[in-house]
């Protein structure tokens, strides 16, 4: 059922693993970790599909929803890196079409540009330009509420637009070749078609996908077009693999994002002061859809006092719905990554158990 090794000193974390599929039903799921540079943590197990049954294999390629976040996050500072964009400067600088001129970079990559939904719809949820349009001819929100509301899906729209207006890139091609190429990654921003046959296929439990009806029109308006009953069919889509949603498209091995994570302690394309820059606090408070809080750097979750992403105090990264965990803790050197194809409500003792027992891991 498990498979894979860890370092020595790192057995702790092998048996969290084992527990999720002894004790919590785990489906399929992997989990890896690096520290100093060097991966410490490689397990997977369970089964890749569960209608078919096929294993979980140390090659699977995992959906991370907005696990992306933090890729395209990386993305957008290394063209501040680069000096060709700066976090504080309006959006329409960038993007003279889009309608709001207070809306700063910085506002975006920390879910307070107030467009949280799109007014006109989802029909063309997989067609960037489409939507992009939409949310730049859209006012944004007045309810002040708004001001610091996760941007689930339109996060990306807003990003993926800006690297193209200031790169000439899609965020997909930009981190394929900025980010993934250099350092040997296997993540991408929309899946390949030649690697569509190792992409897992995903569930979710009765009860965890819901469309209840909403008094409150801020919240109905809110609702999130991939997370209702059904949506699985749009995940385990081809069109979806392929279409590189910036917010909620990306797909990985658990090693690679790890390492993804790793480069930005030292030795990556981004420079120190620029992973500073991305962690960084701008907005710490409470989500009012879910009523938790939430804090954010430039575009990276920051620490809470539930442990999200670990409980070191530094820890930083971002996870993706259903229970994936992605991110780093600086002052343990250590980078990690769990990814499963069981999404569950929260809270979620899948990916705590085993950031806790990494933490007390070495």
């Amino acid at each position: 059922m498990v498979n894979g090794w860890t370092a020595t000193g790192f057995e702790g974390v092998a048996a969290a693993f084992a527990r999720n599929f002894a004790e919590r039903g785990e489906l399929g799921a992997a989990f890896a970790a690096y520290r100093d540079g060097e991966l410490v943590v490689d397990l997977w197990g369970g089964v890749a599909d569960r209608d078919t049954g096929r294993p979980w294999e140390r090659d699977a390629i995992q959906l991370m929803f907005s696990g992306t976040k933090g890729l395209v996050s990386a993305c957008v500072l290394l063209l501040v890196q680069r000096g060709v964009l700066s976090l504080d400067d309006p959006l329409g600088r960038y993007w003279p079409e889009f309608r709001s001129d207070a809306t700063s970079v910085a506002e975006v990559l920390s879910h307070q540009a107030r467009l949280p939904w799109v007014e006109t719809g989802y029909a063309d949820l997989l067609d960037h330009d489409v939507m992009a349009a939409q949310l730049a001819a859209q006012a944004p929100a007045t309810d002040p509420r708004a001001g610091f509301m996760y941007h689930a899906i339109t996060w990306g729209w807003l990003l993926d637009e800006l690297i193209r207006r200031v790169d000439g890139r899609t965020a997909g091609r930009f981190f394929a070749d900025e980010f993934a190429a250099p350092l040997d990654l296997e993540v991408w921003i929309g899946l390949p078609d030649e690697l569509h046959r190792r992409a897992t296929t995903m569930v979710a439990p009765d009860g965890v996908l819901v469309d209840e009806p909403q008094t409150d029109a801020l919240l109905r308006l809110n609702r999130n077009p991939l997370w209702v009953p059904g949506a699985e069919k749009i995940w385990n889509s081809t069109e979806y693999r392929a279409a590189g949603l910036a917010a909620v498209g990306g797909f990985a091995t658990a090693r690679g994002m790890a390492r993804f994570y790793s480069s930005l302690l030292g030795g990556g394309v981004l420079a120190p002061e620029t992973v500073e820059l991305g962690r960084r606090e701008l907005r710490r408070g409470i989500e009012p859809t879910w009523g938790g809080e939430i804090a954010y750097g430039a575009g990276f979750e920051l620490h809470v006092p539930s442990g999200h992403l670990g409980r070191p105090g530094d820890s930083f990264g971002h996870g993706g719905a259903g229970g994936s965990r992605h991110g780093a803790w600086p002052s343990r050197r250590i980078a990690f990554s769990y990814l499963m194809n069981e999404v569950r409500a929260a809270p979620d003792e899948r990916p705590l158990d085993l950031l806790t027992a990494l933490e007390n891991a070495g």
